[in-house]
């Protein structure tokens, strides 16, 4: 009797212990979660990124996304650069969509080709990218999205505000004039995850990026699935 008394007793031990690890686990899950959604809001308040998606990945429709891929950083460059902050960045691009949409399919015309591009401007999922010495997180950022065709082909990123877009990939280290863009633009926590720097006495930013990567990457994953779902019915 005594062993059967004592028996119920551990399991209760056993059941509230395994209880307190499952609250644990989601209270970490949850805090997880919301640091990640945190810093995505951030990073994604405070930059505009372009994505120009080819046609396919034939040589002919990569060269073709390089080529209006130029014409449009030249655009942003010739009349991009005076602007202060990412709210004035947004009405631009905003006002001048149809007008970033014919220069991409002026560069189409001039290659002779009859695919066509549309511009559109809204929040996209983006996977984990470097930029020289700079690494943003996986996760849904505002952009410019230029889609050539019938967009099944791979894709071309870029930081467009604060304007760290290059013509080529930035094999070096980003100089000083763009990393205090990037400063200035950013809250020193942002600033420090994707610079990879940690100050003392704080959680690793590698530990951060992860958790951010993971949650994000996860959130796109079902977000796409969930798309898949929608337009098979």
């Amino acid at each position: 009797m005594l062993s059967f008394v004592e028996e119920k007793i551990r399991n209760k031990k056993y059941a509230k212990l395994l209880v307190a690890l499952l609250y644990s686990a989601l209270f970490l899950v949850l805090l997880f979660s919301f640091i990640a959604e945190k810093v995505n809001q951030d990073l994604s308040d405070s930059m505009i990124r372009l994505h120009i998606v080819a046609n396919s990945d034939s040589t002919q429709d990569q060269a073709l996304k390089y080529s209006i891929r130029d014409a449009v950083v030249q655009y942003m460059q010739e009349n991009m650069d005076g602007l202060e902050n990412k709210k004035d960045a947004t009405n631009y691009i905003k006002t001048h969509l149809s007008e970033l949409e014919q220069i991409a399919n002026n560069v189409i015309i001039q290659e002779g080709m009859e695919d066509y591009a549309t511009a559109s401007f809204g929040k996209f999922p983006f996977p984990s990218k470097q930029y020289a010495n700079i690494i943003l997180p996986a996760g849904f950022y505002e952009s410019l999205k230029i889609e050539i065709g019938s967009a099944q082909g791979q894709n071309w990123w870029c930081v467009m505000f604060p304007p760290l877009c290059f013509t080529e990939d930035t094999q070096g280290e980003l100089d000083e004039e763009y990393m205090s863009i990037l400063q200035n633009e950013l809250s020193e926590d942002e600033f420090s995850l994707i610079t990879s720097k940690s100050k003392e006495g704080e959680v690793p930013v590698e530990i951060k990026f992860k958790i951010v990567e993971i949650f994000q990457e996860s959130k796109i994953k079902l977000a796409g699935f969930l798309k898949q779902i929608s337009s098979n019915e």
